[in-house]
C-alpha cells in the first residue's frame, strides 16, 4: 500500500479480534514510529507494548482512577463503571503506551518534544493500517494522571500521549469524510497578501 492511499484510507478501528499479533508486526510498528522527525534528532518517544495478562495492571489502573471521581464508589452503577475501566485495555490483543520524555536543553522546546512523538504516533497508525491490522489511538485525562506516570516509571518530565489499541479489525469499513484541503488552506505567491 502507498502512503498517499494509506492516509486517505486509514481509519480508527475501535474493534478488533482478540486474535494474537504477530510479534514482527508489532516490531515493525515500533520501527515506523522512530523514524517520525524529531528537531535536534532527540527522538523523545518511549513505547510501552502490553500483550497478555500485562493488559490487567493497566485495567485495575485505570479503575482505580476512575474510582477517586466518583461520588459512592460502592453503589451498583458505580461498581459496573468501575469494571468496565478495568476490562477497557482487554478490548485489542496489543496495546502500545506512548509517552514523550522530553530533552532538558534550552535550545528545545517541549512543544515541539510532543509534536515529534505525535508524528511518530501516527507513523504507527499508518504502518498498522498498510500490515492489515487495525487501530485506535485513545486519550484523555487519565493519560496525564500520576497513578499513570507511575505504573510506566515515567519522570517527573515525562507524560503518556495515548495508548494505541492494535488487533486485527472486527467491524465494517467506515468511509472517511474531509473537508476540501481549499477550505482550510491560504496561498501566498506576493507579500501583499500577509497582514
Amino acid at each position: 500500500m502507498d502512503v498517499l492511499t494509506a492516509i486517505k484510507s486509514r481509519r480508527s478501528i475501535g474493534v478488533v479480534k482478540p486474535d494474537p499479533v504477530p510479534t514482527e508486526l508489532i516490531n515493525k510498528i515500533l520501527d515506523a514510529g522512530t523514524w517520525a522527525p524529531a528537531h535536534y534528532r532527540t527522538e523523545p518517544w518511549r513505547y510501552f507494548v502490553l500483550t497478555g495478562d500485562a493488559r490487567n495492571r493497566l485495567g485495575k489502573t485505570l479503575s482505580s482512577i476512575a474510582k477517586k471521581t466518583l461520588e459512592d464508589p460502592k453503589s451498583e452503577e458505580s461498581r459496573k463503571r468501575l469494571e468496565r475501566e478495568e476490562q477497557k485495555p482487554l478490548r485489542a490483543p496489543v496495546i502500545i503506551a506512548v509517552a514523550v520524555e522530553p530533552t532538558i536543553n534550552k535550545k528545545v522546546l517541549v512543544k515541539e518534544e510532543y509534536a515529534a512523538v505525535n508524528a511518530a504516533i501516527q507513523n504507527m497508525l499508518l504502518a498498522t493500517h498498510a500490515l492489515g491490522l487495525g487501530a485506535i489511538w485513545r486519550t484523555g485525562n487519565v493519560c496525564y494522571s500520576n497513578e499513570i506516570k507511575q505504573l510506566f516509571g515515567l519522570s517527573t518530565e515525562s507524560e503518556m500521549v495515548g495508548f494505541i489499541y492494535i488487533g486485527y479489525p472486527n467491524m465494517k469499513e467506515i468511509q472517511g469524510k474531509r473537508k476540501h484541503f481549499s477550505e482550510v488552506t491560504t496561498w501566498f505567491d506576493r507579500d501583499e497578501g500577509f497582514s
